[in-house]
């Protein structure tokens, strides 16, 4: 069997992902008979089906949803490739940090003057939404994360940092807001700024707090969002207004609601909700001295600050 190319895996990917050949072709900015035969001639190059094509609708065969996977790691790593390539020849490279602001569990300054004292590559903050963190580091825009588990770890490594508490927010004003400790099940009806049910708790690798629709409060299964209420709720600053007004609630990390205290708006515990872990993540097989650097001092600067937050959780509680 001959290797596989790069083209080859766009256009199956790109297949894959719209399930329809038309929309593939026109995403991939070209006709859609070139496109069809591509994937004929994949398939025979495998020697296996990979897509059920029928009138109606294109699905994919266990073969298919195996090559999809494996195809995302190998086009990522691809670019990643280049990316690295470019950077590490950059007159004056750096070490590229992916976060989300304020999403550090406070450690993010100790971190940093830790890693300085071992390591004299500069940090550049890649900063960017709720769940973006993970993708970077796989294609190569950033050389480590600090971010919100569980995330994506396909072709990474990590070790957890921290674990702290996910508290609901909610508006003061709220009924719920009276009581000093809530359940999901309290939570029936409401929506998150990524637009899922909140009773659902935190969206894997998003945690209810990427940009999306959001919808008012009311039956999940009923109702649907208004034209003039859907919102795109990406930013702390337009969570915090949609909060304020009743539109959503939200979930964040207890040391980041101790960083914005507000009155218009109440944290709860949600007594059957999983904590928020903290980790730092990297590429696997990640050679780079100044990548080690950093791990090191975020794992050994969160070892020492586990009294410290555990002192707050008490005092907070």
């Amino acid at each position: 069997m001959n290797e596989l190319e790069t083209r080859q895996l766009r256009y199956f990917v790109a297949v894959a992902e719209e399930l329809h050949f038309g929309r593939a072709a026109e995403r991939l900015s070209m006709a859609q008979p070139p496109l069809s035969r591509a994937i004929q001639e994949l398939e025979h190059q495998l020697g296996v089906r990979l897509l059920v094509r029928t009138t109606r609708q294109v699905s994919l065969t266990p073969a298919g949803e195996v090559l999809l996977g494996e195809a995302r790691v190998a086009l990522d790593a691809v670019r990643a490739a280049g990316r690295r390539a470019r950077h590490a020849g950059e007159p004056t490279p750096t070490l590229r940090l992916a976060l989300k602001a304020d999403i550090d569990g406070g450690l993010l300054p100790r971190i940093l003057d830790a890693y300085a004292q071992e390591e004299s590559l500069p940090v550049k903050l890649v900063l960017g939404r709720f769940g973006e963190q993970s993708q970077a580091v796989r294609d190569g825009h950033a050389d480590a994360a600090v971010l919100l588990s569980p995330f994506d770890d396909r072709g990474l490594d990590s070790e957890p940092l921290l674990t702290e508490p996910f508290l609901v927010a909610m508006a003061a004003g709220a009924p719920l807001a009276a009581r000093t400790s809530l359940r999901l099940a309290d939570l029936a009806g409401w929506r998150l700024p990524d637009g899922s049910p909140a009773d659902q708790g935190p969206v894997p690798g998003r945690h209810g707090v990427s940009g999306a629709h959001t919808r008012q409060p009311g039956p999940a299964d009923s109702e649907t969002p208004a034209a003039d209420t859907a919102q795109d709720a990406s930013d702390l600053p337009e969570i915090f207004k949609l909060v304020e007004l009743g539109s959503i609630v939200c979930f964040f990390p207890a040391s980041l609601t101790r960083r914005y205290s507000r009155s218009e708006i109440a944290y709860r515990p949600v007594e059957d909700l999983a904590p928020a872990t903290l980790s730092v993540a990297w590429p696997q097989h990640s050679r780079s001295t100044a990548v080690a650097a950093f791990v090191r001092a975020a794992t050994e600067v969160a070892a020492d600050a586990q009294p410290e937050l555990g002192t707050q959780q008490a005092t907070a509680t």
